[in-house]
Parts: structure tokens; sequence; C-alpha cells
């Protein structure tokens, strides 16, 4: 069985490990919850449905497209799946600290695992978009072709944070309060119940400093045509990249200390 999967430290063997928690965690998600599979749904859902209903309903609205409800959903689902992501990483280490200290794996893959596992829950969503999209009428634009570019850009951003994120909330215990304000702020921060070109003068460099901003607008150019932000889109790929490229010095230097504390 080794043999057919690789020899241990191999990447063949580290894919098929990266696989089999990844999974693992989806199983364990799944098999404790009653509604299993449309928690990945209701949270996303429930969200859109509170804020369309705010800003159709109550309020005059003056941000966004129509229909809005595919706006939000198109925005709401990939934010899960960053929130998740990042309120995940602040426990990555902890969580399976005697693993981690003894397995052979190389430790990237706690980083790994959950980039892919609530990936695949972000792509089990989908078709609440995909159902939405058909009834209310939403046109399908040549953007759809940058949806799966908007993905993998994410997972290259989320890995970045994460190899920066994790081994820090091990060393710094405070971290991982504040990074849950951090993610309030950054909700609001990000053109999700917004668009980009709804923010006031003066606030035109935001889409540029927020990674979240060019992604989005991918996501959102596969309905809107207007969505999109050449600009901001080439901002978040080289905030991807280059978090990517920090993550990986920050985690190689961080390593060993991080295996001292646990």
């Amino acid at each position: 069985m080794s043999t057919a999967i690789g020899a241990p430290g191999s990447p063949r063997r580290n894919l098929h490990s990266l696989w089999v928690l990844s999974a693992r965690d989806l199983r364990v998600r799944y098999a404790t919850s009653w509604l299993g599979y449309l928690w990945s749904v209701l949270d996303p859902l429930v969200m859109s449905l509170i804020y369309w209903f705010v800003f159709t309903q109550i309020f005059h609205r003056s941000v966004g497209s129509d229909p809005y409800i595919v706006f939000l959903i198109a925005a709401l689902l990939p934010w899960v799946w960053f929130n998740a992501c990042v309120s995940d990483f602040t426990r990555a280490f902890q969580r399976d600290a005697k693993l981690v200290r003894s397995t052979a794996m190389p430790r990237t893959i706690w980083i790994g695992r959950i980039v892919l596992s609530k990936g695949i829950e972000f792509l089990f969503a989908l078709p609440v978009l995909v159902v939405f999209v058909v009834f209310s009428g939403a046109e399908v634009t040549w953007g759809v072709l940058w949806f799966p570019v908007a993905i993998i850009v994410q997972a290259i951003l989320l890995t970045g944070l994460g190899l920066i994120l994790a081994p820090l909330c091990v060393l710094l215990e405070d971290l991982e309060r504040t990074t849950k304000l951090v993610l309030r702020a950054l909700f609001y921060a990000t053109p999700i119940i917004y668009s980009a070109t709804d923010l006031p003068a003066g606030f035109g460099w935001l889409p540029l400093a927020n990674p979240l901003d060019g992604i989005f607008s991918m996501y959102r150019s596969a309905f809107f045509a207007e969505q999109w932000n050449t600009a901001s889109v080439v901002a978040s790929v080289v905030w991807s990249i280059g978090l990517l490229i920090v993550g990986i010095f920050v985690f190689r230097g961080l390593e060993r200390d991080v295996l001292k504390e646990l």
C-alpha cells in the first residue's frame, strides 16, 4: 500500500496525506451534524437573504447590481471560505499537537488541509448560486471563464496567510482573538454587500490594498460584466503570490520554535 502511494516524504505520499486529512475533516464535520451538507449552504444563504431583505425591502438600495441576491451570494460564498479558513488557521497546530510533533509529514500539510477541506465545502455550496442565477434571470457573461481562476488565486492567498498566521498563533496567544476582530472589520472593508464602484471619492486605493477585492471581482464578473476591475484583479494576484512567498519564509523561520512550543 505504501509503495502504491509513494515512499515516505515523497510528493505523491504528501499529496495522499493531504487528501486523507482533508477528507477526514469533511467526514467528521458531516457525520456529527444532523443537517450535514446543508450547513455548507445555510450560513451564506441566510446571510444573503438578511442583507437582501435589509437593502431591498427596508432601505432604498443604491449599491451593487441587479439581481442583488446573486450579487450578494457571488461574494458571500467565497467570503465564507476565506473566513472559515482564517479562523481555523489560528488553531491549525494546537488541535492536533501530538500528531504535528511526531509526524514525518511536512507541517505545511496542516495548512493545506484547511484550505482544501474548506474549499471543497465552497464548491459544495455553489449549487445555491446556480439556483438563484436561474430563478432570478441573471445573465451569465464571458466572465464565467474567470471563476476557476478566482478559486486558484484565493487558494494561493489563503495558503500564504495560513503559513504566516498558524505558526504565529502558536507563539502569540492573543493573536487568535485579534484575528477574529480583524475578520469582522474586513467583512465591511471588503466589497461584499456593495461593490468597489460604490466607494466614495478618496477611497479608490482601498480595492488595490485589499487582496479580496480583485478575487471577488472575478467571481462577480461571471454575472455582472461591469464588476470586472483589471487593476484590482492584478493587485489581488500580486498580493496572493507575494503573501505566499512571505509565508514560506515565515513558516520556515518559525517551524522549529512552534514545535518546541506545542
